[in-house]
């Protein structure tokens, strides 16, 4: 349990009951439980080993006609939870941390926390046109009324979303683990590629931070799901390029503009994306194009193994956060290098 042991991998941080100050321990004085919905079970099971505990016991089931059923299965009176829970589609993803949400706060816990690694609808932040939803905004009302205290995510898509709450929310970055994989494993004259302006400014965080240069591409959208090259500004050719993106659907955007940088000279492609939504034909166009290795994270569990795409873990970014919000200490402070 959180109060007698708290062992978190990524950051190499051990605490035992002996090392704790007595502010400390009051502060673990309120309890701590883990539970999963059942979009992304292995990556909540990764969370609870890297504080140290083990998931929560928790019913969720399908009737016959599909309806869903949540009962939690221990106490969590006057507890401090955690669900986690990716909203990808289905619909049923978001229904359920809804339920869980909801059947939390009846049963009287003291503070409730919804984990998103991956959150969805947020492409559809703003109302681009005329009699569109805004379903961003409505994620956020659901999950407010349905009884959230507090949110913790990563990498959303539009960072505007996070004004879209009432309630506290706590934004990571994937980042953390794709800029130390690649300081492990340096590339020599390396660029880095922004597929968007949208993804510009995530793309001169990794040039700065990996001393590389600085490219982008002007993208047009004609239609959802189609993405067309238009120019690329920066200097790619005879250099190394790693394309930064926080999110890939149907891969569209980021082979186009893996084979517009292979076109204009580009060594090798090299790729991160922090959610790998990957649907229709996302899969095959990633074989197909020049990229060599495409990086993701685990917020979103891979649809099936490609020989092209590696899986790195955020697991114990979780784990730290929950640890740090748990004891009323800076999760910012996980990003100020």
């Amino acid at each position: 349990m959180a109060g007698q042991r708290v062992l978190v991998p990524y950051v190499g941080v051990r605490v035992l009951p002996g090392q704790l100050s007595f502010h400390s321990i009051h502060r673990l004085e309120t309890p701590l439980a883990i539970f999963a919905g059942r979009s992304n079970a292995a990556l909540a099971r990764a969370i609870a080993e890297c504080y140290g505990t083990s998931l929560g016991a928790i019913t969720i089931k399908n009737f016959s006609d599909g309806e869903l059923y949540v009962k939690f299965e221990q106490s969590i009176r006057g507890e401090d939870i955690y669900l986690i829970q990716s909203t990808p589609p289905p619909g049923d993803n978001i229904m359920e941390l809804l339920l869980m949400l909801d059947a939390a706060k009846r049963a009287s816990v003291r503070r409730v926390t919804a984990v998103i690694p991956y959150f969805g609808y947020a492409r559809q932040d703003r109302k681009d046109q005329p009699r569109v939803s805004i379903a961003a905004k409505l994620m956020a009302n659901l999950l407010v009324q349905a009884g959230a205290d507090r949110v913790l995510t990563m990498d959303l898509h539009a960072a505007q979303i996070q004004g879209f709450f009432d309630i506290p929310l706590d934004h990571l970055y994937a980042s953390r683990v794709f800029i130390d994989h690649f300081t492990e494993n340096p590339i020599d004259n390396l660029v880095v590629v922004a597929p968007d302006v949208g993804s510009l400014k995530m793309a001169r965080s990794y040039s700065k931070q990996l001393n590389a240069s600085l490219a982008f591409i002007d993208k047009r959208r004609p239609k959802q799901n189609v993405a067309e090259v238009m120019n690329i500004i920066g200097e790619v050719e005879g250099k190394h390029v790693l394309i930064v993106d926080d999110l890939i659907d149907t891969a569209g955007t980021i082979t186009n503009a893996a084979v517009a940088l292979k076109e204009r000279g580009a060594l090798s492609i090299q790729a991160t994306c922090t959610h790998p939504i990957l649907s229709g034909p996302a899969f095959q166009r990633i074989e197909d194009s020049p990229i060599d290795v495409m990086l993701v994270t685990d917020t979103v569990p891979l649809k099936k193994p490609s020989d092209k795409i590696k899986v790195l873990s955020v697991a114990g970014i979780f784990a730290e956060a929950i640890q740090r919000i748990h004891t009323n200490d800076t999760v910012s402070a996980l990003f100020n290098d």
